[in-house]
Order: structure tokens, then sequence, then C-alpha cells
């Protein structure tokens, strides 16, 4: 076998290392052993200490008690679950101490922190017999508890007689809980008896028991009184640690029972979280702070005197450690320099060690160690293994590894080759990285097409291999290759260099100002390599824009061109816009400043001065100028009778944008005010500031009488006088009033009355001998609190007039109708020029009531209309004149009686016919009753629609004729006309409108029937009548027919998308369908048209001779005009000769598929012989085609029949 070399050994062990680098790996704690306290029982035989680690491979422990290694093939009561160590059947003594795990694989070793363990018991007291205690009564004792052997938390507790409670603790007896001791203060007759001190392991839950303790009291010497005497007390000193809680014990023996109370020494408070047992003398301090510290007093006082203890608390600051900066695995290659360095905190500050392999590192030739820093110059492999910093004070450690690997491999470009490709700008700078991997370093070498490159003015080599090239140009482009070589081998990795032209920014963007609302472009256009897209991005205020968010920018432009749009520009657009293009090899860029002019912001800071009755003063400071200085300020006010804001007189006049104040002028006194200021600069108005607080001016002597003046009327001896009252913003001042003043036209004297009430209107000076429509000058003055204001112009005012002397004369009446008389009279003539009928009153009451249950009606001239009343009935009438001072004399009543009621009975038997756009009505006469007035003729009134204006027609016949044009609804009433007014409305008749189709088609019909030539619709030509087809038909085989055939059609598809599936139905259908269109048919036989009833209630039939009313025949339909059979359908007749009488109709009803008549009666007789000659079948639509047109027919799917129903 071939023997390797030592450095073949290397690279392959280096090698191995590397494979398994991600997977392998030493030991790292994930569990560590901790102080721990066991509670010992009888039923507790185990105890398991934790430790266990990862690695890979998996590591073996190790575990050392008070520093010698326990060896659990030697030692049964030890052994391993997997890390962890068991410990049975435990013992106080043998097992306590303290422990620690070590983990070791292949990589080295690593030792876990230190862990004090402790055994919690409790032993059992002796069995000796307790010492009779004698004690006086008035006396103090203790009486001594001496627990066992024990480790833990313990509870002491004292029994009394073997009673199943313990003895409860107060102010002459405590217990101690450090001692166990019982504290007698004074010794009373009912303590004798026995004593037990039971002691209880809080962790063991154990409780053992002392014998007992037998007190006798001694009752022929009574102790006398003393002073205190503290037997409880803490230590002078105590030092406490952050967070802990401290009880501090304090009992004294005395007699009288001392009292016990607590203290602070400096006289400052005690905490509030302090809690204090003053029947056992315990203070307990929780949570224990730098500020809880000092001294502490504990005062013991009964009558005889006082005992103080004291003891002071230090806090003890104490931080525990921890890691600041901990260690990291190193992998690294020989030769190089490790440095290593961990850092912890606590208080007190840490000391440091360091171990490699869980055993103490030596600082030793290459290896120096300074404190928390470890330095290895020239790294080899004998390095590698597992390291550790522990850094520990005297209250604890800490433990921080970290694994150390030596790596030996030739150069390896596998991970960090050489850049493929380097693209960069002609005349810019280039780096070209070598960083392959290898241990040791190696050396590295720069080539290019065969020639090794060396340093110039241009080139650099760096320290780590790293080739620089400055102010590159066309002729460096190509390819480079990095060498690099260690004592393990060499290796190469080759890169290109392609050099570009620079970008450059030809049209950049330029500063610019603009005004709020306008739009502009800021271009950016740039030159390039031809090989290079430039990418263009805009920033605002160092913030890049996203133009999906933004609806004021745009970029414009492609290609070398990136132009940014900027519409309606606002304030918030000022700033800087950079234009940055970015290609494969650069990136440019160029700014702009842009300003935005606005109208200026709001001024600030208003503030009203100086208030008088007419001025303030306003004083502000200027809100932003937007980039456009303020030219003027305008002062607005408000107030609660404004109607919004107005722009007040101010001094000066025009506020220049350099002034700050300004005073205001001419305000109303006593009025509240708010102000604002508006700044103006070139661009507009600004914003108005914030409204000042609301001020009242001072108040001040009124300025305004009231305007208007006037009076008159009223009652007899009355002078009124009426005037505008005064605004309440002019009133000036509190206590608002009227003076007003008047005397006789001629006096010197003037009388005045005060009128203490703002919004008074008028008064009314009332004096008999005041003689009617004397004269008076008259005034009205104001005041308010602060004085008399001035007097309005003075104006003449008439008292009050007498009530009319005289009644109305000449008083006649007619009566109009059955509720309407109409009244007239001669006017009252006027007593003096002064003197004016202003109304008339008409009273009117029926004959047989009293005159004061007369109803009245005011008329301004000399006619009224008495309306509403009785017809045929006797009414009494009496006309009085009324002015100002009141209503005159009646005249004499007489008496005239209302016309006769008119008629009641409406119109009936109402027939109508639309022909050529002419309605034709027909109705019977109404007859009057005997108490109802005769009927001299009709009125009838027209409209279209509901909501059209109606059209009157007044006539003395039983019918009219009326002009309508076509295409529209009609409604008509009629009444009748009679002496004592309108008759009964007959009710709305509903005439509907034709489409223009119809209307040809019944001008057709009726053209035929009266011999006329009929006009075709589609060519307007007429056809004479007689003149014969080529098939020797008559013409009404054309138009004629066809418009026959429209109607039957539309009829019979109306009632068939009813659902009316019985015939009788269909036949009353179809039958009403065409008296509602009121067309006429003529048949074959006669030219004498044949006229449906046109009663739209009733359905009427006459046979030629008499007066029984046909049948329809039950047979296949059959056009009479050809013979042509048109399939089974049930024929319609209908019947008329020349001549014939229409009968009087009776109403008919379908009901359970008969038809029937009004009066019950069955219409079966109505049902006639066959008369071919003057039958028109109906049937279906495909009837009226002819057999080649007609459609095959097909069962009607049922969203097509809801179809078809939906449009009928």
């Amino acid at each position: 076998m071939k023997m390797l070399l030592p450095w073949e050994l290397l690279i392959l062990l280096s090698l191995k290392e590397c494979l398994a680098e991600n997977t392998r790996h030493g030991p790292v704690f994930t569990q560590e052993p901790s102080d721990s306290v066991f509670p010992l029982s009888t039923d507790d035989n185990q105890v398991f200490i934790n430790c266990k680690a990862k690695g890979n491979p998996p590591p073996h422990y190790r575990w050392k008690v008070d520093g010698r290694e326990i060896k659990t093939e030697m030692d049964p009561t030890y052994s391993l679950v997997e890390g962890n160590l068991l410990i049975s059947n435990p013992h106080v003594i043998n097992h306590g101490g303290v422990y620690q795990c070590s983990a070791t694989n292949t990589f080295g070793t690593v030792i876990s922190r230190e862990a004090k363990v402790q055994f919690a018991f409790l032993q059992n007291f002796s069995k000796k017999v307790r010492n009779t205690v004698s004690v006086r009564e008035g006396q103090a004792v203790v009486l001594l508890c001496g627990p066992p052997p024990h480790y833990g938390e313990m509870k002491y507790s004292w029994i009394f007689n073997g009673q199943r409670s313990f003895l409860q603790q107060d102010a002459r007896r405590f217990i101690s809980q450090r001692t166990g001791n019982l504290y007698i203060a004074k010794v009373e007759a009912s303590d004798a008896g026995n004593y037990t001190c039971a002691v209880r392991n809080m962790m063991t839950n154990a409780t053992v028991f002392s014998s007992a303790t037998p007190v006798v009291v001694r009752r022929d010497v009574v102790m006398g009184e003393y002073e205190p005497k503290i037997e409880v007390q803490f230590p002078d000193t105590l030092h406490i640690s952050k967070g802990s809680s401290v009880k501090l014990e304090c009992f004294a023996l005395g007699n009288p029972v001392p009292s016990i109370s607590w203290r602070r020494a400096d006289g400052n408070p005690l905490p509030g979280k302090i809690k204090i047992n003053h029947s056992s003398g315990v203070l307990e301090i929780p949570y224990f702070q730098p500020e809880d510290a000092g001294v502490y007093e504990c005062v013991a006082e009964n009558n005889r005197g006082r005992n103080v203890a004291r003891g002071q608390l230090i806090f003890h600051d104490v931080e525990h450690l921890f890691w600041l900066q901990t260690l990291r695995d190193a992998h690294m290659v020989i030769d190089a320099d490790l440095r290593w360095e961990c850092r912890a905190s606590g208080k007190p500050g840490p000391v440091y060690r360091w171990l490699k392999n869980g055993e103490p590192l030596t600082a030793l030739g290459r290896i120096h160690v300074d404190a928390g820093r470890l330095m290895i110059s020239r790294i080899g492999l004998s390095d590698s293994g597992m390291y550790q910093c522990v850094a520990e004070n005297g209250h604890g450690a800490l433990h921080a590894s970290a694994e150390l690997k030596v790596v030996a491999s030739p150069p390896d470009f596998s991970q960090r080759p050489v850049k493929k490709s380097t693209v960069i700008q002609r005349g810019g700078e280039v780096v070209l990285e070598c960083r392959p991997h290898a241990s040791p370093r190696a050396a590295i070498s720069w080539w290019r097409a065969g020639e090794q490159l060396k340093d110039s003015a241009r080139r650099t080599i760096m320290a780590d291999g790293t080739l620089r090239i400055t102010n590159i140009s066309r002729s460096d482009g190509g390819r480079y290759t990095c060498v690099a070589k260690n004592q393990f081998g060499t290796s190469s990795s080759t890169g290109a260099l392609l050099v570009k032209e620079p970008t450059r920014i030809t049209v950049p963007p330029l500063s610019l100002d603009a005004t709020v609302g306008e739009s502009l472009v800021l271009p950016c256009e740039v030159s390039s390599d031809a090989s290079l897209s430039p990418a263009f991005k805009w920033f605002f205020n160092g913030k890049a824009m996203d133009f999906s968010r933004q609806e004021h920018f745009e970029m414009i432009g492609a290609g070398f061109s990136g132009d940014l749009m900027v519409r309606n520009i606002q304030l918030k657009h000022s700033g800087k816009y950079v234009c940055m293009v970015h290609t494969e090899v650069d990136t440019v860029s160029a700014a702009a400043d842009l300003i935005v002019r606005g109208p200026p912001g709001a001024p600030e800071g208003l503030l009203v001065t100086d208030v008088s009755d007419s001025n303030v003063r306003l004083s502000w400071s200027s809100g932003p100028d937007n980039h456009s200085p303020v030219t003027m300020y305008m002062v607005q006010a408000r107030t609660p009778f404004s109607i919004g804001w107005q722009t007040v007189r101010t001094v000066p006049d025009s506020v220049p944008g350099q002034m700050m104040h300004a005073t205001v002028r001419d305000l109303s006194p006593w009025v509240d005010y708010e102000f604002r200021v508006v700044a103006i600069n070139s661009v507009g108005v600004g914003e108005p500031s914030t409204p000042s607080k609301q001020i009242r001016t001072r108040a001040a002597v009124p300025k305004f009488a009231p305007f208007v003046v006037s009076g008159g009327g009223g009652a007899r001896g009355e002078l009124v006088i009426v005037w505008e009252p005064v605004p309440e913003e002019q009133q000036s001042g509190e206590d608002f009033g009227y003076v007003v003043a008047f005397r006789p036209l001629g006096s010197s004297t003037w009388i005045q009355s005060v009128l203490a009430t703002p919004d008074a209107s008028r008064y009314i000076y009332r004096n008999d001998s005041i003689a009617p429509l004397s004269q008076f000058e008259v005034k009205v003055g104001v005041f308010n609190i602060i004085g008399e204001g001035p007097f309005s112009r003075v104006v003449t005012v008439f008292s009050a007039e007498e009530e009319p002397s005289k009644a109305p004369s000449g008083v006649r009446a007619r009566s109009v109708s059955s509720s309407e008389i109409e009244v007239y009279w001669e006017p009252v003539p006027p007593v003096s020029s002064t003197e004016k009928i202003i109304a008339y009153e008409v009273d009117f009451w029926e004959e047989g009531s009293d005159q004061s249950e007369a109803e009245s009606v005011r008329a301004s001239n000399t006619t009224a209309l008495l309306s509403g009343l009785k017809g045929s009935s006797v009414y009494l009438i009496s006309v009085r004149a009324q002015n100002s001072a009141g209503l005159g004399p009646c005249s004499p009543p007489f008496n005239i009686t209302t016309k006769k009621p008119p008629p009641r009975q409406p119109p009936g038997n109402i027939e109508w016919n639309l022909t050529n756009s002419k309605i034709f009505l027909n109705w019977e006469h109404v007859k009057a009753m005997e108490n109802e007035s005769e009927v001299t003729g009709y009125k009838v009134a027209y409209r279209q629609n509901w909501q059209g204006r109606a059209t009157v027609l007044e006539t003395n016949q039983t019918k009219v004729e009326l002009q309508i044009p076509s295409g529209e609804d009609y409604l008509i009433e009629i009444k009748a006309l009679s002496e004592g007014g309108d008759g009964t409305s007959s009710g709305p008749i509903h005439i509907p409108k034709m489409s223009t189709y119809m209307w040809s088609c019944h001008a057709v019909l009726t053209s035929q029937a009266a011999g006329s030539a009929v006009m075709s619709p589609d060519t307007g030509e007429g056809v004479p009548r007689g003149l014969e087809g080529q098939d020797g038909r008559q013409p009404e085989t054309g138009v004629l027919l066809a418009c026959r055939r429209l109607v039957f059609a539309l009829a019979f598809t109306m009632a068939f998308a009813l659902e009316f599936r019985d015939s009788n139905k269909i036949f009353l259908f179809v039958t009403r369908t065409l008296h509602q269109s009121s067309l006429q048919y003529t048949s074959q036989a006669s030219s004498t048209p044949v006229k449906p009833p046109v009663r739209r209630s009733s359905l009427q039939y006459a046979g030629q001779a008499s007066s029984t009313p046909v049948k329809p025949p039950i047979s296949p339909a059959v056009d009479r005009s050809s013979g042509e059979r048109l399939g089974p359908s049930h024929g319609l007749d209908i019947p008329a000769a020349a001549g014939e009488e229409e009968e009087e109709e009776e109403e008919e009803y379908s009901e359970g598929g008969s038809l029937f008549r009004s009066d019950g009666r069955s219409t079966e007789g109505l049902i006639g012989e066959d008369r071919p000659d003057r039958a028109l079948s109906f049937s279906s639509p495909a009837a009226f085609l002819p057999a080649s047109a007609r459609p095959a027919p097909r069962q009607l799917g049922v969203e097509e029949e809801e179809e078809q129903k939906e449009e009928a």
C-alpha cells in the first residue's frame, strides 16, 4: 500500500471536514442543571438532574459532584438517563453538593454551569421530657422550641393543653418564626398548662411535635409593674437585594403589656406598601427598592416607660449576570488569526476565564488571554475544538461556548467566481473582484490575452486580489482571468469587460415659477449608447413618484425622453424635482426647483383690543405668502343680524400688506361682533383667518329714531299712533324704549308718554273729549340706559272717526240659481271729506230663523254674491256699512226666494260613435221632477286625458258632434242646464285613441259602406266602387278585407291571450271589442252600413224582420266572397238590414260558460239562423292568410305563452 504524505493526509482531512460541515458539529447544551432544593421524604426515593446537549455525532456525558467525578459503575445510587443524572435513595449528606455536567463528541468537550443541589428535610424532636417552668403571675416568660435538625423553610406554631387548634398570637403572646420560641409578655393565671412546639417543613409538608413543656403560675406573689424590655429584635444591619421581601420581628416583655409601633429614624413616613401586624409585632416590606433603605425603629412602651430597637436596612445593589456579547462558531483557514470576545454585565462586575474542551486555557505562545478576549495567532489543525468563555461573580456564573474548525483546501471558484460580464461606461472606473475559497489564502494574479497584468497608472491589483482600472477606454474591453494558487493547488476564473458610451442628459429640467391651476412640462432628454435602454424615474422632494397614484403627474415621452407633465398645479407641488436616468452601466440625474405661487394663506393670531362703542383695534400676524407678497389686507365682520361676512371700514381705508394692524370704525354700539382678516396678493384672495372671539361694542346714546311714523283709525275718542320699531342692532344699549309725543294741531304744548318696551310699535291715547277726525302733530323718540336719542320727524295724524250713521239704500237682489243670490245696493255717501267707507257687510238668514243666527259676507264694493244656499227657500237680507270706527246701522231686511234645484237625474243612454276624427254623441232627454227646475239645455265638457283643460260646449239638443284630432284619449262629461244651475254629471266617458292604421281602416270601411272610392293606405289612390278585380271579386277583397281581418285577428288574439277558452266568452269579448272600436261594416248583399250597438255597457243584435236575436253558426268559417274554407271556428253574424230599428238593450254577463242577460234569462235564444250572405267569420290570425302562407300549427312553450300574455 502506498503511504500518503502528511500534506496529502491534511488535504483529505480538510475535505472530509468540509463535506460534513453542514451536519457535523460539536456539542451544544440545550438543557443545563440549575440550583435546586429537593424535598426529601419517605415517599420520594429518586432525584432527577437535567443535562442535555445536541451534537453530531451525539455526545456522551460525564458528571462531577464537588469537583470529583461520578463513576456510575462504582456507585449504584447514581445512573445516567441519556444525559440526565438520576439519584436513587438520595441522602442529605451523601448526595448534597455542587454538580456539573460535561458533554463530549469528536469535536470537543463543553461543561455546564455548576448547580448546587440541596435536600429539604425535617427530623423528629428528642423524646426527652421537658422541665416544668414556674412563673409568677404578671411576670414574663419565654418557652424555647429547640427545633430538631432540618433544612428548608419552616413554620413554627404552639399547642396549648393538646387542643386541636394552634395557639393564637396577640399583643401578649408572640411566636418568633426565626427561632420558634414562644414569648408571653405578661403571664396570667389562665396561661397555666402544657405547651407543645409544632414545626412544619413547607417543602416536605412534614410536621413534628416536641415534648410538652408544663407551665405553672404562682399566685403567692404578684409581679409588680415594670418598663418594656425588647426581647425579640432584628439585626443592627441587614443587606437586602432589589425585589426581595424582608420581615422584621420586634416583641417586648413588660407589665402592663407593651404596645409595639414602627417608624423611620429619618422622620419620613413609612411606604404605603409596608404591611404591619401590630398584634404580632412583624413589619414586612415587599419588593424592596432603593428608596426603602434606611434606619427603622421598633418602639415598645407602656405606662412605666418605653424602649426602642433600631436596625439599618442597606440596599444591596446586586444585578444578575447577563451576556452583552457572546461567541459564535468559527470556520477558519490555516494560518489565520482567531479573535474572540465575550462580555457580560452584572453587579458586582464579572471576572472571565477560558476553557478548551472543558479544561482551563493557559495563555502561552500563540495564545493570548485578556479578560473576555481570546486571541490565537496562526492557527493550525490542533487548535480545533470546543471553547468556552466563563463569566462569574459572587452570585453566579455564565458559560458561552463556540466551536473552532480549521479548514485546509486548494483555491476554489465554485462559490464565488469572477463576474462573467461587467458593463462599464467609457471614462469610468471598474473593480473586478477575485475571491476564491482557499486555505491557506491563495496568491492572486490577473491575466489578459495571455499576458500577466502588472500595476500601472490606471491598473492596480489590491491586497485582497481585486483588480481596479480607472479612466476606462474602449481598448480596455476584453476578457480578464484571475489565477489563484496555494500549496494545495491552482485555480482560475474568467470574466468579460464591456465598455459603453456614457449617458448624458442633453435637455435637463429647468427651475420654473408657476401659478396655482396652471399646467407645465419639465423636460428630461438624454443621449446614450445605442445598445442601452435608459429608464427614467422622477423624484419629488426626495421621494420616488408613483404615477399610478398621482392625478397631477404624468410621465410623457418614450425612448430617450422622459418628460414630466404637471397638471393643475397646487401649492403643495412646490419643491425639488429630480429626473434620474438609469442604464445598465451608469446613472445620471438632473434637478430643478419648481416654485408655485398662489393666493396667500390665512393670517394668524387675530387679536381684538381697544373696544369702544364704534371702533375696535385689530392686530394679526401674516400667514404664508405662497411665494407672492401680500399687497393688502381686507377686514370682514359678522354680527347676529348680518347676512354672512361683510367688509367693514378701517383706518387706513386700505390696509397695506406690510401693516399687521388696523382700526375698524363705524360699528354699531352694543352689538356682538366677530372679525376676520383676508390677505390679498397678485395671484388672488387668500383664505380668511380664524374668526376672532366674539366681542360686544360699548353702549351709546341711540342714534336712530323710528323712520316711519303714522296712525289714525281706532274707536271713537282715540288717537292711534303707530311706527316701525327700531331694529335691535340700532338700539345701542340696554333698557331701550320709546318716547311718544303729540299735540293738537296749533298747540304749543307736547304731551309725552314713555314706552319702556323695545319692540313696541303702537300707542293709543284715549280721551272722550277728542272730536272725531281731529288733527294731531306726532313724533316718536328713543332712549336707552345711556340717555335719550333723537325724535322722528313730525307727522300729522287724525284721531278716530265716528261709525257710519246711515244704512245703505236701494238694496235689491236677484236669485241666480238654487244656491246663489246676487245682492246690490247704493253706496253710503260720506259725511265729510275725511270719512271713508272701507267695506260693507251683508247679513242673510233663512226665514223663520232669528237674525242673531245670520251669516255674513264682507264686500269691498256695492255688490255681493251669496252662495251655499238651499233651493226653493226664502232668505232675509240686510246690508250695513263699515269704516275704521266700526259698523253702521243695518238696512231694513227684505226677502227673496232661491230657484228650484237642478235635476238630479244625469243624462242617460249615452251613445257615441267615432268617425273621421269626429265624435257623435246621443243621449236621452232629462225630465225634471216637480220640485226641480226645468231643463233649458245641456253642457258638454271634453278634454284630453285626465289632466287636460276642458272645452265646454252648450246645446239645447240631445246630441252633439265634436271635431277632435286623432291619436289621443278623450274624456267627455254631460250635464243638464236649468235655471237652478247645472244638473248631475253623467260621469266621465272614455274615448280611446286609435292608431293611424286603424284610422285608415276605419276610413276604408266607411267609404266602402257609403259607396265612395276606397283610398289605399299605401298608395293613397282611390278604387271606384263597382270596379272588379282580376278574380272577379269586389275591391273590398283588397284593402277592405285586410282591414276587417286585422280587426278580427286583433280581437281574437286578445281573447285567446286572456285565456278565454269558452266559445261564449270569446263571442262576448270579440263583439264588445267591435263595439268599442265603433267600426261600421257592410254586408255584400246590401250597401247599407250596419252599425253595431254603441253603448259600452250593452250588447244588442237585431234580425232583419223580427226582434229575435240570431245565433252565429257553429260551423267551420268560410270566406263568403271566395268560398275558401278558413278552418274550424265559431262564426259570428252581425245581421242588419236597411231601416231596421235597434231594440232596447239589456246587459248581459257570462257565467259557467253560458251568456246571460241582465234579467237573468239565458241568451241561448240569441243564437239564430245561419245567414251566409251576411256572416263575417273570425278565427286565429293564421286563418285570415291564404292557405299557402299559413304556418304549420305547433304547441306554444310555457315561456312563449307567458310572453304573448304580457304583450296582450
